[in-house]
């Protein structure tokens, strides 16, 4: 004989539940008996929970999302250092190849260049310190072309400037000096660089990528100008030699402003 299972007692109903009565059956199966009160109060608690959820995993997912590095690096004010006989125009294409990567602090630095590249140098310190001061960002990128790769090195090695440079980039730098110099001695700049002049000996004498900036240098064969060509590398840099690009040239190779573009913003 099987066992009488004894009724279950229902509890007693309190607070809002405590008046509800269940729906009398219609005898209609297409018509479902409301739920319970106690079963209607938890379906309202999933759906509030369920909300709840979406709008928290939302909230944490904004909350965590990871600033966009890229941007950061953009930020980086980047001055234009010209060379021997040329001006902030010779950056055109440059200007636009970062501006096209994202840059906006973009700034050239003008200078006699004619004169001494210890008083370019010093002109040099005065605007990345203009620079500093109006966009608020401790270190600055530079690139240089030609001779503006010793007014660089000078504002670097002999006038502290290390502590406020992000990245050097060089483009057929005259880091060394160019016999090309012989041709032009009636100028100051010149005669410094000229190979084994005083200013290039009291340079090589130091530490030829000072502090913790980063430094990358692009030269080629095919310069003309910068002789030997070879004069552009500086130790402890990453020195990139092109297959074939003229001294001139390399202001309009967008594949390697590009390849600078991309050093200054890693």
């Amino acid at each position: 004989m099987a066992a009488t299972v004894p009724p279950v007692p229902r509890p007693a109903q309190t607070g809002d539940f405590a008046d509800a009565r269940p729906a009398a059956p219609s005898g209609d199966w297409l018509h479902a008996s409301p739920p319970s009160p106690v079963e209607a109060a938890k379906m309202r608690m999933r759906t509030r929970l369920s909300v709840l959820g979406a709008a928290l995993v939302a909230a944490v997912g904004l909350a965590v999302s990871p600033a966009n590095p890229a941007a950061a690096a953009t930020s980086t004010p980047v001055i234009f250092v010209h060379g021997f006989i040329g001006n902030g125009s010779n950056w055109t294409t440059a200007l636009s190849v970062f501006r096209a990567g994202g840059f906006t602090r973009l700034y050239t630095y003008d200078y006699n260049w004619s004169g001494s590249n210890t008083i370019s140098a010093a002109g040099l310190r005065d605007r990345v310190n203009q620079v500093k001061a109006q966009t608020g960002a401790s270190r600055v990128a530079i690139v240089n072309h030609s001779m503006g790769g010793l007014v660089t090195r000078y504002y670097l090695e002999e006038l502290g400037g290390s502590s406020s440079v992000s990245h050097v980039a060089s483009i057929a730098g005259a880091n060394h000096g160019t016999t090309y110099a012989g041709a032009c001695l009636i100028y100051a700049s010149c005669i410094e660089m000229y190979p084994g002049s005083l200013f290039l000996l009291n340079l090589s004498a130091g530490d030829e990528t000072p502090g913790s900036a980063r430094y990358a240098t692009w030269y080629s064969a095919c310069d003309g100008i910068i002789i030997p060509y070879t004069s552009t590398r500086l130790d402890g840099a990453t020195n990139t030699n092109v297959a074939c690009e003229t001294h001139i040239g390399f202001l309009t190779n967008t594949s390697v402003l590009t390849q600078i573009r991309q050093f200054i913003a890693s």
